[in-house]
């Protein structure tokens, strides 16, 4: 997916020879998390908001340089990769970068968050099903496997859970009924995390407690 389209250049990076005052004033017209800086026409990171506002107003940008965040992706980088930037720097704004070390723009948290909204996984019609099994013990290969042997279509899995040493997995299943692909699942001993009113197991052993329900209060 080409993200060229989502390269925002309204803001060019402030130089770090600035004014702190001027920096916490970009800060009080913009909604970003973050401003990129830059030295002799080159980035060198981006500052933050949160620390901007701890700075002396009267000194230049460059006394704090040590608060400088180096975090920024290439013009080539592909779109998850870039999702995981956006997540691992807690920012809404990511510096672009050519091969050549070159500040092409930034891109805009929404803007890429909605990317992923336009991916089948969400754009097309399906069932969604959360799965769960031992750490070791699962494989995306037996989990595709699974749902194609009961003749359905896997539109996107993700892992969405890591806890205990167990794997929880989301799938989006192109619209076929689920109950086949959850005993399947079941016979493989993975866990039906999700909640299904169609799920025949759950209604069996709804009607057998109720059954022994019934036979110990005779």
């Amino acid at each position: 997916m080409n993200l060229s389209q989502y390269v925002i250049n309204d803001i060019k990076p402030i130089n770090s020879k600035s004014l702190c005052k001027e920096l916490q004033l970009l800060f009080n017209q913009l909604t970003y998390s973050h401003v990129p800086v830059e030295y002799d026409g080159i980035y060198v990171g981006c500052l933050s908001e949160t620390d901007t506002y701890c700075f002396d107003s009267d000194k230049v940008i460059d006394e704090y340089k040590y608060a400088l965040e180096g975090f920024f992706v290439r013009q080539k980088t592909n779109w998850l990769d870039v999702l995981d930037s956006f997540a691992e720097n807690s920012s809404n704004i990511m510096p672009v970068l050519n091969d050549k070390n070159e500040y092409l723009g930034y891109y805009e948290l929404n803007d890429i968050i909605n990317l992923f909204g336009e991916t089948p996984f969400f754009s097309e019609a399906g069932g969604v099903l959360i799965v769960e099994k031992g750490i070791h013990d699962y494989s995306f290969s037996e989990v595709c496997q699974i749902v194609e042997s009961n003749d359905g279509k896997v539109l996107g899995c993700f892992i969405s859970k890591m806890k205990n040493d167990v794997t929880q997995i989301t799938l989006k299943i192109a619209n076929v009924p689920l109950n086949d692909i959850m005993q399947s699942f079941r016979r493989y001993s993975y866990n039906i995390v999700s909640d299904h009113e169609n799920d025949t197991f759950i209604e069996n052993l709804k009607e057998r407690s109720d059954y022994l329900n019934k036979y110990l209060n005779i």
